[in-house]
């Protein structure tokens, strides 16, 4: 979506508030947050403030209302195109029609790379290839991997298990194609932030528990695992630190309406009987965010099972620090040890 003179302002002013001298910027954003033992990062606080100053939220009186609002503020945090990076569109073909995709191949990438099936944030409602256009370059180049980022389809107009089918269909097509995208298949990863790493999570496990073909390693970022019930961070974080109650309630009845059973492992992963034999993980999560404890309980469950996990709480950061790498540094700081988390994950 091309920028228009104000939105080039505005990104523009978000840029020179961060930039800022600290004294400034602590003024600006308030005194320090302390909760649960955790003083929140500087930089997340005051884009918390410039969040509440300009009054935007995710969740809106229509799915359509949030994915306009999305597609209007995203380049305000995301930053300038990471680069060099090369994209070539595609289309995963399917039973419905095709699932859009994009590939990303850092410059200088030798053929029979590693490769991420990335899959975006949003609550299953809202979010698209577009708004995580910077983190998928992200990752591709300081992963050193080809990144395949795809469009699910989203509710309500397409509610569970439609995104789930997607995520599935994707990860089959990008082992059966990896030469012709220019990958290794026996390195191909999933991973994604929120409800995207709710699907890597869900591949993870349904593409294992068939007898494989199965990703090499799990990028699971802040990811919700558990639809049935609510734990302790969210109600210690469900207001004021970005993602809410409010939202989480309203992007969940949209995925999984009445009648749709949220104890689904499809849906709930962390609800899984056996996790024994899934793929290697790093599991991410922020210590400002209601889906804390759910992510660090499926950590504790993939290691008992025996899966090589590294858990990692960014416990100065809220939710969806993936998307804010244009601002401030702390942001960044954690998406580069996740990209080093999947470096690793796909070295040879």
């Amino acid at each position: 979506m091309a920028k228009t003179l104000r939105t080039r302002i505005e990104a523009a002013g978000a840029q020179l508030i961060f930039a800022l001298p600290r004294p400034l910027r602590r003024l600006v954003a308030g005194k320090p947050i302390r909760l649960d033992g955790q003083e929140l990062a500087l930089d997340a606080q005051l884009l918390l403030r410039l969040q509440q100053l300009s009054g935007v939220s995710m969740a809106k009186e229509s799915p359509q209302l949030a994915r306009a609002t999305l597609a209007q503020s995203s380049h305000l945090v995301s930053g300038r195109p990471i680069g060099p990076v090369a994209t070539r569109e595609l289309t995963i073909p399917d039973e419905n029609g095709g699932i859009p995709a994009t590939l990303y191949t850092p410059g200088g990438l030798p053929e029979n790379s590693g490769l991420l099936v990335f899959y975006h944030g949003g609550g299953w409602v809202i979010g698209t290839r577009a708004s995580h256009d910077n983190a998928a370059r992200f990752f591709a180049k300081y992963a050193g991997v080809r990144v395949l980022s795809i469009e699910y389809r989203l509710a309500p107009e397409h509610p569970f298990p439609a995104a789930v089918d997607d995520a599935v269909a994707a990860f089959e097509y990008a082992y059966a194609k990896a030469m012709d995208l220019g990958a290794d298949p026996e390195r191909i990863a999933v991973g994604g932030d929120s409800a995207g790493g709710n699907l890597a999570a869900v591949v993870s496990q349904v593409t294992t528990r068939r007898g494989g073909p199965a990703p090499a390693f799990q990028l699971l970022l802040y990811p919700g695992v558990d639809g049935s019930q609510r734990r302790r961070s969210r109600d210690l974080f469900g207001s004021g630190f970005f993602l809410t109650e409010t939202d989480m309630t309203w992007f969940l009845d949209h995925y999984a309406p009445d009648g749709v059973d949220r104890t689904d492992t499809r849906l709930s992963p962390l609800l899984a009987e056996d996790c024994s034999g899934l793929p290697p993980a790093y599991i991410a999560t922020s210590g400002f965010d209601p889906l804390r404890d759910e992510g660090e309980a499926y950590g504790e469950k993939l290691h008992a099972a025996g899966v090589p996990v590294a858990a990692s709480r960014q416990s100065d950061l809220i939710h969806g620090y993936i998307n804010f790498l244009g601002v401030g540094h702390r942001f960044r700081e954690a998406a580069a040890e996740a990209a080093g988390a999947l470096r690793l994950g796909l070295a040879k």
